[in-house]
C-alpha cells in the first residue's frame, strides 16, 4: 500500500479493504507478493522518457493530472509492482487455472502519459511480456470495466497476438475512444439480463475465432448501479453473474484466466471492496469445477 497522496481524488485505501474482505471470507487463499516489473518490460510498451519520470517521481504536473494524482516515490515503487502482480497473476493462472491481482488494471496508461488513475498499462505490459518470453502465443484481454480500455486498445493495436474486447458505456470516459479489435458500448442504463445477453454475444465467438492460449480479465466493478462514476445497472449478483461467464466460457476452452482489479468507485470504500472481493471469489469457485492447466512455458 503506497500512502495517499496530498493530491488527487482517488481513494487508495480500497486495496487493503479487498484484502480484509478477501481474508475474511473464510476461503482458503494463497496469498503472493509480486516483483516489480524490471523496468526494460515496462520501456518495451511506454516511452523510455516517461518510465524514467516515473521512476524518479518527477512526472510533470499535466501528466499528473491526467493521472489523477501525484506520482511520488511510494506511488512509482506500487505501479511497479502492480504491474509484475498481473504477469504473475498470469504465470499463476497458467498453472491453476485462474489467478487474481488484487490491483491494477489500469487500461486508461497510454504510450507516454497515464490517465484516468491509470500510470503503467499492466495489461498491455503483461501481454507484450507473455508473448516476448514464449509463455504465451496469443493473448486476449477482456475489459468489462465501465469505461473503454482506451490505453489498452492504442498500446496494442498493431499487434496480431494481442486482441482487445471491451465492453463499457457508451456515454462515459473517455470522451475521445480508442478503436479495439471490438468495442461493444452499451447504452446508460444497461441491466443484468441484456449485459449478460451481449456479454455472451461476443466473448464465445471471440475466443473461438483469435483462438488465445492466455486471458487476462479486467473485471472492473463499476458497471454496478451504486458506482458514482458508472452509467449501467447491474446488481450485485448480475456482476458475479458476469464473471463466471467469462471464467465458464474460457476455463471450459481450457484456457488460463488472470484477472486485475480495474474500477470501482463509491462513498463508502468498504462496500467497493466487498464486490470486488466477491468478483474475485465467484471466479475462483467456477475455476474449481475444472481441472488445472499446465500450459505455464
Amino acid at each position: 500500500m503506497a500512502p495517499q497522496p496530498k493530491r488527487g481524488t482517488f481513494k487508495f485505501d480500497k486495496y487493503a479493504l479487498v484484502m480484509v474482505a478477501l481474508r475474511e471470507s473464510g476461503y482458503p487463499l494463497i496469498e503472493h507478493a509480486p516483483d516489480p516489473m524490471p523496468r526494460e518490460w515496462l520501456e518495451q510498451v511506454h516511452d523510455p522518457e516517461y518510465v524514467a519520470q516515473v521512476f524518479a517521481a518527477q512526472v510533470p504536473q499535466d501528466k499528473e493530472r491526467r493521472i489523477g494524482f501525484p506520482v511520488t516515490p511510494h506511488i512509482a515503487s506500487r505501479v511497479a509492482h502492480t504491474n509484475g502482480g498481473t504477469f504473475l497473476a498470469a504465470r499463476l493462472a497458467q498453472a491453476h487455472g485462474y489467478a487474481a491481482n488484487s490491483a491494477a488494471g489500469s487500461h486508461h496508461a497510454l504510450y507516454d502519459t497515464g490517465a484516468g488513475y491509470c500510470v503503467y498499462n499492466d495489461l498491455a505490459v503483461a501481454s507484450n511480456r507473455l508473448i516476448a518470453e514464449g509463455h504465451a502465443r496469443r493473448v486476449l484481454v477482456v475489459d468489462l470495466d465501465v469505461h473503454q480500455g482506451d490505453g489498452t486498445a492504442s498500446l496494442t493495436a498493431m499487434r496480431e497476438d494481442i486482441f482487445t474486447f471491451s465492453m463499457h458505456a457508451e456515454k462515459n470516459f473517455p470522451v475521445r475512444k480508442a478503436r479495439s479489435n471490438r468495442d461493444i458500448a452499451l447504452p446508460d442504463g444497461v441491466d443484468d439480463a441484456a449485459y449478460a445477453a451481449e456479454l455472451l454475444r461476443h466473448l464465445p465467438e471471440i475466443l473461438d475465432d483469435f483462438a488465445p492460449d492466455m486471458v487476462l480479465y479486467q473485471a472492473g466493478v463499476d458497471p454496478h448501479h451504486d458506482d458514482k462514476l458508472g452509467r449501467l445497472a447491474l446488481s450485485d449478483e448480475g456482476l458475479l453473474a458476469r464473471d463466471r461467464i467469462v471464467l465458464r466460457e474460457c476455463r471450459s476452452r481450457g484456457l488460463p484466466v488472470a484477472s486485475a482489479l480495474g474500477g470501482g468507485y463509491g462513498a463508502d470504500q468498504r462496500e467497493v471492496a466487498q464486490r470486488h472481493a466477491w468478483s474475485m471469489l465467484a471466479m475462483a469457485a467456477e475455476n474449481a469445477l475444472y481441472p488445472s492447466v499446465t500450459t505455464a512455458a
